[in-house]
This record gives structure tokens, C-alpha cells and sequence, in this order.
């Protein structure tokens, strides 16, 4: 019996801080990702590298809804702090960045089908984040509730373990030229 209990205080031990600072379960729930994660998809998110760094362009970070920090969504990462995120005539995003005087037409293999909504332009905060979902036409994302403030992202994806035919490392991870 008492071999029993250690066992189990040295299992908490170990599993509640990996659980708490490291990372931590994250189920897929709708279609905004589609299709590059599915409804019901179980993920695994890295807690660490948003300590080490800052979310880039392109990862796929999971996120307390700014409207209610209770509830958790997935989005990929389309603007950072400073910047201005607009879409040109075609519908495209592009992103302005006045402080370098740059613009970029973001070039986006990984959307299903592209902007339906009208033009928007959004100038982001120094901790400000503009989210959007790759499914375009169904996805509540910073388009409609603005940016995710920097302290609000939890982490990003790190693994899809299921279904087990689609596990994978770094899932949905999109590196902009």
C-alpha cells in the first residue's frame, strides 16, 4: 500500500509541473482551421518557447479569447506589434510596417478558400497580436474582436497526436519569405 501511494506522489511529482509550465492538452474544437487542423484533433502545447521568444508570423498559437480569457482558441499568427495588417483589391493580406517602411503580400498555400469579408485595416499596439483562422470564410479571428494582447497566447502547437494518422511535429508551422 504504501509503495502504491509513493508511487503516486513521485508520478505527480513529475507530471504537475511539465502539466503547468511545459506544456499542456489542447483539443481542436470547430472548423476555423480548416484545413490544416480538423475538429476533435488532439494537440500538444509547447508552453516554453513564448517564454524564450516572441510568436513569429505564421505559428500556430493557442490563445485566451481576449472577449473571455476562459476560453481557449487556435489561430495562426498574421500580424505582430506594429504593425499594420490590410488586405489589397484582391482580398489578399498584406502587411504594412511603417516603422521599416516595408509591405508585404503575404503569400498563404495553407488557406481553403480566401476572404469573402470586406476590406479591413487594423494598426496593431506594441504588444498586439492580429490572429486569423485558415478556413477564412469560417473564422472568428481578430477580424472581427481585434488583436490578442502578447500576454493572452499560451503557447503554440507543437504536436497533432490524433488521430494517430496524422501526428506530427510543428503541425500547421508556416515560415514567410
Amino acid at each position: 500500500m504504501w509503495e502504491t501511494i509513493r508511487f503516486i506522489i513521485i508520478a505527480l511529482l513529475i507530471v504537475l509541473p511539465i502539466r503547468l509550465f511545459i506544456a499542456q492538452p489542447f483539443i481542436v474544437s470547430g472548423a476555423s482551421m480548416d484545413p490544416t487542423f480538423e475538429n476533435g484533433q488532439y494537440l500538444i502545447v509547447d508552453e516554453i518557447s513564448y517564454r524564450l521568444s516572441e510568436p513569429a508570423r505564421g505559428d500556430v498559437v493557442i490563445f485566451k479569447y481576449p472577449k473571455n480569457p476562459k476560453q481557449y482558441f487556435i489561430k495562426r499568427v498574421i500580424g505582430l506589434p506594429g504593425e499594420t495588417v490590410t488586405t489589397n483589391a484582391e482580398g489578399h493580406i498584406v502587411i504594412k510596417n511603417t516603422e521599416q517602411g516595408t509591405e508585404l503580400a503575404l503569400e498563404e498555400p495553407y488557406i481553403s478558400n480566401p476572404i469573402k469579408s470586406g476590406p479591413f485595416n487594423r494598426t496593431l499596439g506594441a504588444d498586439e497580436y492580429f490572429m486569423m483562422g485558415d478556413n477564412r470564410t469560417g473564422s472568428f479571428d481578430s477580424r472581427m474582436w481585434g488583436p490578442v494582447k502578447r500576454d493572452l497566447v499560451i503557447g503554440r502547437a507543437l504536436v497533432r497526436l490524433y488521430p494517430f494518422t496524422t501526428i506530427s511535429l510543428l503541425p500547421g508551422e508556416h515560415t514567410y519569405k
